[in-house]
């Protein structure tokens, strides 16, 4: 039945929401990983021995490859001539493009074991295996690897014999990003040195291992990334790191050709996990972020193909046109190519997970050996078709294999037959081509069996969703609109009398209809998941036609009332401007128009008698919209810009100072007690505001202080960490302890003192935290969001004086705290939340402007569709040192902080207007799933991976909005505490209007 309660409903909605998360990753992002296949590998001598694999960690294409113009010496430099020099005399070489996202785990895995690792794997963490693959390395001999505790470990886990790998590696502590992260590679650089050191021991263990063939080198250098995020990848210390891995890589190379006597048997490899936008951040699918570069010489690597100077070598475009490399064929490859070529040069069997094609074009080989290569690495991905194919056909009740390949003359052994055939007649080239085309049909079959359930779960995903918002909405009314039916007195007996008289029927079918799918999901294998997702929709729908009486009734109040169409109107208006947010995740200037029309046309929507009366009001909603709107047309990635975090710090603090002046306006003395100790009172809350304005202050010249000197010192100083922690610490704890309901021993406050005490005390951190324009955004989105507060009371109490509607009895109501009116109505808390008057159409105006604010707050200063788009750097003021969850705490902290900042306002607001208090919050959080039924139909697996990285985010944020909004309301009632809200009207009761 629906619940009689609305933390029933809340429950309910929680589940639900957080169990259809989860349903994007068995819909669309399912892992791609089969067992059970047979290994494949070139039948052929390989044309190496060994094989050296350089990963330049967050090193992008465009950095390595164009010309430094050094202002310095005035001349047109090259930051790795070495590599370049074997671009041009040795090397195949082009872009590697990387999935999203772009992080160096998934990034590794890629380029190592040939597959895209599954996306819902980022919910495990990317430092250790959520699933076992294999790899490169754990079908070599063996495997030395050197560099970074954070990469290393994955591979060596991984290994079906853990002997097989080993690794050498610094110490956590030592990735810091205060300094310049060059000693990173310099560490790796000279742990290669000692280790040639030990292995020049002949007879030693190592010295055999050395000489054998299949042995794979790995050399993880972080020092680039390190240094991008410290210093951003356009800064001396970022491009210096390019120079010296350069040097460094040089040097190996002639160890380890002077080490092995120039035999000719060594292949190099070098390349990158991901890149790194100007913000010095990745993880998202800027292009800045998936461009990485790709430089393969050595036995069997194509020499580099050119043409005459004044032409255009193939493969070149506008990203290239400014490298100087224009006669040289650039030859780009999909991350996951990487694994099989790697596989091939070495002779190993191909990573048996290894989506990737191998880019034969870098292939140096004779006709045969490219086509038996080939047709390797199309028996390797065959055996993944195959194993996917036996497992839905086992499983499937009606199945219906991938139509291309069952074909009579395409089959997989009639394509087999053929290319073997091929072979046998020396026509390579053609067999190459087989190879490439039974690939990707093998591909777009695995593609196929991923996406086989696709169109039934989303139809029962959307009915979940339809259902919900159903569901909760006739809650609503039942609660916050509707009479009580004549003879009922609330609680459960009030939904009871809206049940249908075929309750037990409609039950029962509702019973089948789940039995039914669950018996299918048990027949085919399916995952448990599967249950809950069709669980919800047949719950949902059965109480929706148990509730039939009550939509009758909700029909019926609607053809009472006098004026049909404002309801209609309302809907339909209220349908597209959630149509707007959503498109409003695309382009952030739908905020700022939406600024605009609130500036301008609002106050046109009032009576003349209100803009007489509050003209001064109207005027700086105005102002303050319009500056809020800039913000939303300003570029998320920004450099840092002190100037910027002094400008905003100043102006908080002299809002705070502005605030203290005219603190007798709202820090009131309690009642009932002696003048003295009133008198006390009011200099304590006038002490705490400028406290808190002083904390703004030090904050505001504190941040760039400890980033100038943790440049000049290269690491970041003690002192100054200690006290910019102090400062987060202090200023963040102050609104708790003084007047939250987490001080029980705190008194009723004034609402604007509440307010101005949270505004200042989170206004320090953010401070701290801000690298540019965050800190003017935090001080206009507050103002507004203040204005918006003023604007609604008087709206509302305007509204009851003309109606004469509002009583003294409510006007007292609403000035005591929840547990005083518990105690006057003799009943206990949870009851004196329904104490109110009802919802009205004039209040969804206020329900839609939360859902506004609280999607600025998302977007003000950034896309928190992706963390990249927020500085790193922000956290450097403290901590430094790689810690991924810290930083990433300290990160959504800041971003957060708005948030706080309208769950308190709208906290103020639900009071003001006299409402129950979860009524409006329902509202929002009952039709906001519109958002999210969008998404999850424009969530993506295909494309750009920019597009499939947004996609998922989208969908997960707007799924997420209802837990997120119950935390903030929760928030806004511990925030916000015991406050006195003057009403300003003494008018009669209001009356319901339906």
């Amino acid at each position: 039945m629906i619940p009689a309660s609305r933390n029933g409903l809340l429950l309910i909605g929680v589940l639900f929401h957080l169990v259809y998360l989860m349903s994007i990753f068995d819909i669309y992002f399912r892992s791609p990983l089969v067992h059970g296949m047979t290994p494949h590998k070139v039948e052929l001598k390989p044309p190496a021995k060994r094989l050296v694999l350089f990963v330049a960690d967050g090193l992008r294409a465009d950095k390595i490859y164009e010309p430094y113009n050094n202002a310095t010496s005035g001349k047109v430099e090259e930051l790795a001539p070495f590599l370049l020099n074997k671009l041009r005399t040795e090397a195949s070489w082009g872009v590697s493009h990387t999935r999203m996202p772009t992080e160096s785990r998934p990034g590794h895995v890629a380029a190592i074991a040939g597959f895209y690792e599954d996306v819902s794997a980022v919910t495990k963490g990317w430092k250790m295996n959520p699933v076992e693959f294999d790899s490169v390395f754990n079908e070599s001999r063996h495997t030395w690897s050197f560099g970074s505790p954070d990469i290393l470990p994955m591979f060596a886990h991984g290994a079906s014999d853990k002997s097989r790998v080993d690794t050498y590696m610094y110490s956590p502590e030592f990735e810091d990003f205060s300094g310049n992260g060059d000693r990173l590679d310099t560490w790796v650089f000279k742990k290669a040195d000692q280790f040639f050191e030990d292995a020049s021991v002949i007879g030693s263990k190592l010295y055999s291992a050395m000489h054998d063939d299949q042995i794979v080198f790995f050399f993880h250098l972080l020092g680039i990334d390190t240094n991008g995020h410290g210093f951003k990848p356009y800064s001396q210390e970022y491009l210096g790191n390019i120079r010296l891995v350069d040097r460094g890589i040089e040097r190996l190379v002639s160890q380890f050709e002077s080490y092995y006597g120039n035999d000719g048997q060594t292949a190099y490899v070098f390349t990158a996990d991901h890149g790194m936008n100007d913000r010095g951040v990745h993880g998202d699918g800027h292009p800045d972020n998936t461009r990485t570069p790709l430089i393969a010489w050595g036995p069997g690597v194509a020499k580099p193909a050119q043409v005459s100077d004044g032409q255009v070598a193939p493969g070149h475009d506008e990203f290239s046109k400014d490298w100087n490399l224009g006669r040289f064929t650039r030859k780009d490859v999909n991350q996951a190519d990487i694994a099989p070529l790697m596989a091939t040069l070495i002779g190993l069997n191909f990573p048996l997970n290894s989506v990737g094609t191998l880019p034969l074009g870098y292939l140096d080989a004779s006709d045969e050996f490219c086509a038996r290569a080939a047709l390797a690495n199309a028996l390797q991905v065959l055996e993944q078709y195959r194993v996917k194919h036996d497992q839905k056909q086992q499983t499937e009740m009606f199945f219906k294999p991938y139509a291309p390949m069952h074909e009579p003359s395409k089959t997989p052994e009639h394509t087999l037959a053929r290319i073997h055939r091929l072979i046998d007649t020396h026509s390579y080239k053609e067999a190459e081509a087989e190879c490439t085309h039974l690939i990707k049909l093998c591909l777009e079959g695995l593609r196929y069996f991923q996406r086989y359930d696709w169109l039934l779960l989303r139809s029962i995903v959307s009915m979940g969703y339809l259902g919900w918002i159903l569901y909760s909405l006739l809650f609503i009314f039942k609660s916050y609109v509707l009479p009580t039916p004549v003879g009922i007195d609330g609680g459960s007996s009030r939904g009871n009398a809206y049940r249908s008289a075929s309750s037990g029927k409609i039950g029962l079918l509702g019973f089948l209809s789940f039995a039914l799918f669950s018996a299918m999901f048990y027949r085919q294998h399916s995952p448990a998941m599967y249950y809950a997702y069709i669980a919800f929709p047949a719950y949902f729908w059965t109480e929706i036609l148990q509730q039939a009486p009550l939509a009758s009734q909700i029909v019926a109040n609607y053809m009472n009332m006098s004026v049909r169409w404002r309801p209609v109107a309302f809907v339909v208006g209220y349908v597209l401007i959630l149509e707007a947010l959503v498109y409003a995740y695309f382009d952030r200037r739908v905020y700022s128009a939406a600024f605009a029309l609130l500036a301008v046309f609002w106050p046109l929507t009032v009576s003349a008698k209100f803009r007489r009366k509050h003209s001064g009001l109207l005027s700086l909603w105005a102002g303050f919209c319009l500056l809020t709107s800039v913000f939303t047309l300003l570029p998320v990635e920004r450099n840092d810009h002190l100037g910027l975090v002094i400008v905003g710090g100043l102006l908080i603090t002299i809002s705070g100072l502005f605030a203290w002046h005219h603190s007798s306006v709202f820090v009131l003395p309690p009642p009932g007690i002696p003048a003295k100790q009133a008198r006390s009172a009011i200099a304590l809350d006038r002490l705490i505001i400028l406290v808190e304005t002083l904390l703004v202050g030090i904050a505001t010249f504190l941040g760039p202080i400890t980033s100038i000197e943790t440049q000049k010192r290269g690491y970041l100083p003690r002192h100054c960490q200690l006290a910019c922690w102090a400062v987060l610490i202090v200023s963040t704890l102050l609104p708790l302890i003084h007047g939250s309901r987490l001080n029980k021993g705190a008194r009723d406050q004034h609402y604007l003192y509440r307010l101005v005490t949270i505004y200042l005390a989170f206004a320090a951190p953010f401070v701290l935290l801000t690298v540019s324009y965050e800190g003017i955004f935090y001080f206009a989105y507050s103002t507004v969001l203040l204005l918006w507060l003023a604007m609604e009371r008087a709206l509302y109490h305007e509204r009851a004086e003309n109606q004469l509607l509002a009583p003294p009895a409510q006007t007292r109501l609403s000035r005591l705290s929840p547990n005083k009116l518990a105690q006057e109505n003799g009943s206990d808390r949870s009851s004196a939340i329904h104490i109110g008057r009802s919802l009205e159409l004039n209040d969804m105006r206020t329900g839609i402007m939360f859902l506004f604010f609280v999607n600025v707050a998302f977007f003000g200063t950034g896309n928190v569709a992706s963390l990249a788009s927020f500085s790193l750097g922000s956290v450097y003021r403290l901590i430094t040192v790689f810690d991924p969850f810290s930083m990433g705490a300290l990160l959504l902290f800041k971003i957060f902080i708005p948030f706080f900042l309208v769950s308190a306002v709208f906290g103020v607001l639900n009071r003001s207007l006299e409402l129950p208090p979860f009524s409006l919050f329902l509202f929002v959080l009952s039709t906001t799933d519109v958002m999210t039924v969008n998404f999850f139909f424009l969530v993506t697996d295909d494309g750009s991976w920019l597009d499939i990285g947004m996609s998922i985010s989208h969908f997960c944020i707007s799924g997420l909005f209802v837990l997120f909004t119950i935390v903030l309301f929760v928030l806004s009632h511990t925030l916000v505490g015991k406050v006195l809200i003057p009403t300003g009207s003494s008018a009669k009761p209001m009356q319901k209007q339906h």
